[in-house]
């Protein structure tokens, strides 16, 4: 239903905290807080607006060590800390010093998200959801998913009592696909690609059989996006209240990026940084870069791809938020740039030997980009860089290699003579 600024004072309000209502993104038309992902009147995408009181760093400093410190600018209730949940976020921020010295860079850091509870940044928009969903009264949690969302969803799922059932496309890493199927709920692989799969749960969402079922990035989209302005918080916090000058982040349906840069533009506006300039650059794999094509052709529309990636994580041929991306990337100064498949298997491999993190695809991609982007001179090197790895390398085996250095007897000569000293 569509509302006024006034008429938001009711108890599904309250237990969304400071979240005042949903607002389009083309028209501006606002609407009452709802499992709802498109405006009446244009079809543009609804996001989460807020009516924010006082925030202070004192405040968050003395919350949990999770993303529930940032409860004040979610759409969460006040007791959200207290209800079962995988409670992700806190995770490290990195100095890549070694990384940095091999690259001619003077300050990066790698914002590591495979230490969340499924080792993937998908927990964080999956709590936001979860707690939509209570409210709401959904009791199946669903998804279409690349891989970790669903390993997410079935986590909190367990967690939270909902029942699950995530839907992927066939032929995913079998890592993933245990994730997801260990916590006991179905799913379900679809002959086709992620697109196939998402256009699937949108018709079970219209059927009375999905009548009581929460989709986190479907009809409870809204409020399971704004998790990933909680990677913007945290990087600023764990920067001493500060905005890196350069930050390269995945893109998949691109929401983490616009999210990212709507934390990012909420910290200065409530004062808790200093607003100072900011580029954000998104980063994708060469077998399904529709954004960077768009950006290099220096076109708004995005023309949809079939994937053809070792990046299954990132491989959305339509992606959503696409051309928000590039509006954020356009203002900020940043570019969209691609690498292929070889550059992140390099990058993978590059990143544990100088820094010990093992990331997944995605961060090879992001890892990849930041060296091209060094390489083309587009990124400065003097600038504070923050580069994303949203996911673990256990999930992704099969896309690098490495194994057993050498099989030796068990003697102090035979090891000498290998030549491995």
């Amino acid at each position: 239903m569509a509302i006024t600024a006034t008429e938001t004072d009711t108890p599904s309000a309250r237990a969304f905290g400071p979240a005042a209502a949903l607002s389009c993104r083309e028209c501006g038309q606002r609407y009452d807080l709802a499992p709802s992902f498109a405006c009446e009147f244009c079809f543009g995408p609804l996001e989460v607006a807020y009516e924010f009181g006082e925030v202070t760093r004192e405040a968050i400093a003395r919350g949990p060590n999770n993303i529930w410190r940032y409860a004040d600018l979610l759409p969460v209730p006040g007791n959200v800390a207290e209800l079962p949940n995988m409670n992700p976020g806190l995770t490290p921020l990195v100095r890549a010093d070694r990384l940095a010295a091999e690259l001619g860079m003077r300050s990066l850091h790698v914002k590591d998200d495979s230490a969340n509870p499924t080792h993937s940044f998908k927990d964080r928009v999956v709590a936001m959801a979860v707690e939509a969903a209570r409210t709401f009264g959904f009791r199946t949690l669903s998804c279409s998913s690349t891989g970790n969302l669903a390993g997410a969803v079935g986590a909190a799922s367990a967690r939270a009592g909902f029942r699950s059932c995530v839907f992927i496309p066939a032929g995913l890493e079998e890592g993933k696909i245990v994730m997801a199927a260990v916590y006991g709920g179905k799913v379900v692989a679809i002959d086709g690609t992620y697109d196939d799969v998402n256009r699937f749960c949108s018709e079970l969402i219209g059927d009375p059989a999905g009548e009581d079922w929460g989709f986190v990035n479907v009809n409870l989209r809204p409020y399971y996006a704004e998790g990933s302005k909680t990677l913007a918080y945290e990087i600023a916090e764990q920067l001493g209240w500060r905005l890196p000058e350069q930050i390269i982040v995945p893109i998949a349906s691109g929401s983490q990026l616009t999210k990212i840069d709507k934390g990012f533009r909420e910290l200065i506006e409530l004062g808790l940084v200093q607003d100072r300039p900011y580029k954000v650059f998104g980063a994708q794999a060469a077998g399904c870069s529709p954004v960077a094509a768009a950006y290099e052709q220096g076109h708004d529309v995005i023309q949809p791809v079939k994937p053809d990636t070792i990046a299954k994580s990132l491989a959305i041929g339509n992606p959503a938020d696409g051309p928000y991306v590039l509006d954020v990337c356009r203002r900020t100064g940043g570019a969209v740039a691609r690498v292929d498949d070889a550059a992140v298997v390099d990058s993978i491999s590059l990143l544990a030997r100088t820094e010990g993190v093992f990331a997944e695809t995605a961060g090879g991609v992001t890892t990849g980009v930041l060296r091209k982007l060094l390489d083309e001179g587009t990124l400065d090197p003097r600038a504070e860089t923050v580069v994303l790895n949203t996911g673990d390398g256990l999930k992704t085996l099969n896309a690098v290699e490495a194994g057993v250095t050498a099989t030796i007897k068990p003697s102090l000569d035979v090891f000498k003579e290998a030549g491995l000293l």
